[in-house]
C-alpha cells in the first residue's frame, strides 16, 4: 500500500514538473516584458554629435550607475569622459532646485559648443531651461528658460502644436494651386479648371468641356515662367464601396452605418490623360494616349527643366509594364525615356527614380537581372548607358547622391556582397557606396551584422554605425567616411544580466528549401523554462507575400514570439520563398499562386530544425498571423492540414477577390482568372483538417470583413467545427489583448491538452 500511495506521490510530482500552460507559465508570459525590463546595460544612446569644426564628437551611453558622456577629438583620434557626471550634477542640482545625481543625469538637445576664449563646452536642456557648460573650466551656466506652447516644452528651432495636413478624403478638384508667391491661382469647379487673381479678384474659366464624366483635376503645377499649367483629364471609374456596421459607438445607443471607398480585383479604375494649358490662350494640349492605355495607375505629370518637356509615371494595369514617358508641352507627343518589362510583375513599389548632372541623366531601379540594381539612364536616348551595381544582392534603398564625386550611397543585402562572413544572413543590410560608372564598389559596414549607419559632417567625412543580429546585441562605432574604417567603438550593448536570470533570445536557423539547395533563414523561440527533456509543440507565426520579408534582423531582448513561447510552446518564424528580397525567382514563385505562401520550404525548415532539436513535437504544429497572415495561417490547414494542426486566423484576406486592389492585383494579376479561385480559402474550404479559430475587427478598412464572414457561411455550410470570435469596433488587428488571450489558451487547450487557467486570476503587467 506505501508502494502504490509513493508510486502515485510520484506521478503526481513528475506531472507537476512537466506542467505546461499553468497559471504560472500565463503569469510568467505576461510579465515577460518587465522582468527583462532594464537588464540590458552599456547602451549608446542616439544624441551622437559633432562639433561645427568637426573636431569633436561627443555622445553618451546608458550604463547601471547612469548616461556617461564621452567626447572623441576626432584629431587625435582619442576618447575621454565628457565631464565629471558628479561635478555637473551637483550643479545642476544648485542651480535647477531639482535633486540631480550622476545616476539620474539626463541631457536632452546635447551639442558641443566652442566658448569664450576657445574653451570647449556643451549646451543642452535640462528642467525647462536651456544650459551651457564649460567642460574646461567646470562651469555651469543657465540660460533662457525654454517655450511652453499646448504641444508642451519647445527647445530651440522647434515648433509646437499640431500640423496641418491635407485630409485624405480632400476632393481632388477643390485644391488650389498657387504660382511661386504671387496672385494667379489655379483651383478646380464644376468640372473645370478656373484662373484667379487675387489681387483683382478676376476669375477666367480656362476649360469648358469637362463634366462628371471627364473632368480636369487641379492636382498639377505651373512652368517655371507661369506661362502654363500642367495637370490631368479624369475619366473616373465605377467606385465600390465597403458599407460599415460600428455596432458599439462610444458616444450613443444606436449603432452607426458608413461607407468608404474600396476598389477591388477587377473593378474599373480612373483613366487619366496628361494636359497642358496655355494661361495666355486657354489652348489646352492633350497627351497622346498610345504608350499609357489599360491604366493601373497614371502621375500627374511634372514639369523637366527646360521648360518645354514634363513627365509622368504608367503603372500597366497588370503591372507588367511600368513606364517613365515624356510629354511635348507643344505638340502632346509622348514618348518612353524607360520602361520596364517583366511577364509576370513589375515590383513597382520599389521603383526609384533620380535625375542627376542637371536632368541629362536618371539613376532606375530595376530587377530586370534577377536582382535589385541601380542603372544609369541617358535621357536624351532613353538608353541605359551602364549597370551601376551588380551581382547577387539587391539595393534596397539611396541614401544620397553625390553628384559632384559621381558616387551613389546606398543600403543593400545580399549573399554577393563582399562581406567579413560569407556566411553572413543574407538579409542583413549594410551602407555601400559605388561611382555613377560603377565602379569604386565599397561596403562600408563590411561588418557581420544589421547595420544602421548615418553621416556626420561635411562631405560626409564620418559614419555612425549600430550594428546587430537577432543574437548578437548591438555593437555602435565611429567610422571613417571615405573607407569605412573603425576609428572609435563607442559601445557594445551588455545582456550579461540578461544571461543571468535564464533569459531566452532568439536563434537563428538555416535549412534547405525544396529545390535542395536555396538557404531559408529563420528563427527559434524557446521558454525562459526550457527543458530539453520535454515535448514541445511547434507554433509558427506567419505573415509571408512578396511586399518585404518578416522575420526580424536584428536584437531584442524580448521578441515578438517570446510571450507565447513561455506558455510551453517552441515558437518558430522564417522567411520561406515568395518573399523578398533574395532574387526575382525566390520571390516569384507567389505569382499567381498566393495560397503557396512558401509552405513547402517551411516545412522542411521545421522538419531540419526538429531532426536537431529532437524536443520539437512534429504531432503537434500550430500556426498563427494576422491579415496576409491570416489567409496563409487558413491555407495552412487547407492545403497543408497533414502537417499543421492548428490554426489562429485574423483579419485574413481568404479570398484575394475580396480584398484592396493594389496588392492582390500586383501579385494574383489581372484579367481575374482561375487562379484567384485556387488560392481562395473561402473556395476550398472543404479541405479544412484541425483546429480553427477565426477572428475579426467589424471595423476593418484594412481587409474587407465580409472576407471572413464569408469563410465562416462556408464553414457553417460544409458543417465545420471552428471558433469564432467578432471584436466589436475594432478595426485591422491580430486580435488586441482579448484576441491574443483567447489564441493563447486556443493552442494551450488543444495542444497542451490542459484547461487554461481562469482568466480573473490573470493579470496583464
Amino acid at each position: 500500500m506505501k508502494k502504490a500511495l509513493f508510486l502515485i506521490a510520484s506521478c503526481m510530482v513528475c506531472t507537476s514538473i512537466m506542467a505546461q500552460g499553468t497559471l504560472a507559465d500565463y503569469q510568467r508570459a505576461y510579465g515577460i516584458r518587465s522582468a527583462y525590463a532594464g537588464k540590458t546595460t552599456n547602451i549608446v544612446n542616439s544624441n551622437v554629435q559633432l562639433s561645427d569644426d568637426q573636431s569633436q564628437l561627443i555622445y553618451s551611453v546608458q550604463t547601471k550607475t547612469g548616461n556617461n558622456y564621452y567626447a572623441i577629438d576626432l584629431k587625435k583620434n582619442t576618447k575621454a569622459p565628457l565631464f565629471d557626471s558628479s561635478k555637473l550634477a551637483a550643479a545642476l542640482s544648485q542651480q535647477s532646485e531639482h535633486q540631480v545625481t550622476a545616476r539620474n543625469l539626463t541631457l536632452t538637445s546635447l551639442k558641443p559648443a566652442t566658448l569664450d576664449a576657445g574653451n570647449k563646452g556643451i549646451t543642452f536642456d535640462a528642467y525647462g531651461y536651456h544650459w551651457t557648460y564649460d567642460t574646461t573650466l567646470d562651469q555651469l551656466t543657465r540660460g533662457e528658460q525654454m517655450q511652453q506652447d499646448a504641444g508642451g516644452m519647445r527647445g530651440r528651432g522647434g515648433q509646437g502644436g499640431q500640423q496641418r495636413r491635407w485630409s485624405e478624403v480632400d476632393d481632388q478638384r477643390g485644391r488650389t494651386a498657387r504660382f511661386g508667391g504671387g496672385p494667379l491661382q489655379v483651383y478646380g469647379k464644376d468640372n473645370n479648371l478656373y484662373l484667379r487673381n487675387t489681387d483683382t479678384q478676376e476669375e477666367t474659366a480656362l476649360t469648358t468641356d469637362g463634366n462628371e464624366q471627364f473632368y480636369y483635376s487641379s492636382w498639377g503645377s505651373f512652368s517655371s515662367d507661369g506661362k502654363y499649367y500642367a495637370t490631368v483629364k479624369i475619366k473616373p471609374g465605377i467606385k465600390r464601396y465597403v458599407t460599415y456596421v460600428n455596432s458599439s459607438p462610444t458616444d450613443q445607443l444606436q449603432p452607426k452605418y458608413y461607407n468608404i471607398e474600396y476598389a477591388k480585383p477587377g473593378d474599373s479604375l480612373d483613366y487619366k490623360v496628361p494636359v497642358v494649358i496655355n494661361l495666355e490662350t486657354r489652348q489646352a494640349t492633350v497627351a497622346d494616349d498610345a504608350l499609357f492605355h489599360s491604366q493601373f495607375d497614371l502621375s500627374t505629370p511634372r514639369w523637366d527643366r527646360d521648360k518645354h518637356t514634363l513627365t509622368f509615371t504608367f503603372n500597366e494595369r497588370g503591372h507588367k509594364n511600368y513606364r517613365i514617358l515624356e510629354m511635348n508641352a507643344e505638340t502632346g507627343k509622348v514618348r518612353a525615356i524607360i520602361d520596364e518589362h517583366d511577364d509576370k510583375y513589375v515590383a513597382w513599389t520599389r521603383m526609384d527614380r533620380r535625375d542627376v548632372l542637371d536632368g541629362k541623366q536618371i539613376i532606375w531601379f530595376s530587377e530586370r537581372d534577377g536582382y535589385g540594381h541601380l542603372y544609369l539612364y541617358d535621357r536624351a536616348t532613353g538608353k541605359v548607358v551602364n549597370q551601376i551595381t551588380k551581382g547577387q544582392f539587391y539595393v534596397r534603398r539611396i541614401v544620397d547622391i553625390d553628384e559632384d564625386r559621381q558616387l551613389i550611397y546606398f543600403t543593400a543585402n545580399g549573399e554577393g556582397l563582399p562581406k567579413t562572413n560569407p556566411k553572413e544572413d543574407p538579409y542583413n543590410q549594410h551602407l555601400c557606396r559605388v561611382q555613377f560608372n560603377g565602379k569604386g564598389f565599397i561596403d562600408l559596414t563590411p561588418d557581420e551584422g544589421n547595420h544602421s549607419a548615418r553621416f556626420l559632417g561635411e562631405g560626409k567625412q564620418y559614419i555612425i554605425d549600430t550594428y546587430s543580429t537577432v543574437e548578437v546585441p548591438p555593437t555602435t562605432v565611429l567610422r571613417d567616411g571615405k573607407t569605412g574604417k573603425v576609428l572609435q567603438t563607442l559601445g557594445q550593448t551588455d545582456i550579461s544580466d540578461l544571461r543571468a536570470s535564464n533569459w531566452q533570445g532568439q536563434e537563428v536557423f538555416v535549412a534547405k528549401g525544396r529545390d535542395g539547395k536555396t538557404d531559408i533563414w529563420g528563427i527559434i523561440q524557446r521558454p525562459s523554462n526550457f527543458d530539453p527533456s520535454k515535448k514541445y509543440p511547434v507554433i509558427e507565426y506567419i505573415y509571408s507575400g512578396p511586399g518585404d520579408q518578416y522575420v526580424p534582423k536584428t536584437f531584442s531582448t524580448v521578441g515578438s514570439l517570446a510571450e507565447l513561447a513561455e506558455l510551453g510552446f517552441i515558437v518558430v518564424q522564417m522567411d520561406g520563398m515568395s518573399t523578398s528580397w533574395r532574387s526575382k525567382e525566390f520571390e516569384q514563385v507567389c505569382y499567381k499562386n498566393l495560397k503557396d505562401a512558401g509552405f513547402e520550404d517551411r516545412k522542411l525548415w521545421i522538419k531540419a530544425a526538429a531532426q536537431k532539436y529532437p524536443y520539437m513535437d512534429l504531432d503537434r504544429v500550430g500556426i498563427y498571423g494576422c491579415s496576409a497572415g491570416g489567409q496563409e495561417a487558413l491555407a495552412a490547414l487547407l492545403f497543408h492540414g497533414d502537417f499543421y494542426k492548428a490554426a489562429y486566423s485574423a483579419c485574413g484576406c481568404h479570398d484575394n477577390r475580396m480584398d484592396k486592389i493594389w496588392w492582390n492585383e500586383q501579385w494574383m494579376g489581372y484579367p481575374i482568372d482561375e487562379s484567384y479561385i485556387a488560392s481562395s480559402n473561402t473556395e476550398n474550404i472543404a479541405n479544412l483538417k484541425g483546429k480553427l479559430m477565426l477572428v475579426v475587427g467589424e471595423l476593418d478598412d484594412n481587409v474587407d470583413p465580409s472576407s471572413t464572414f464569408q469563410v465562416v457561411n462556408q464553414l457553417i455550410k460544409h458543417n465545420k467545427d471552428f471558433e469564432f470570435i467578432y471584436l466589436p469596433g475594432e478595426r485591422h488587428t491580430m486580435g488586441g489583448t482579448y484576441g491574443t488571450h483567447k489564441m493563447y489558451d486556443f493552442f494551450v487547450k488543444n495542444f497542451l491538452g490542459v484547461e487554461p487557467p481562469a482568466w480573473s486570476l490573470l493579470e496583464r503587467r
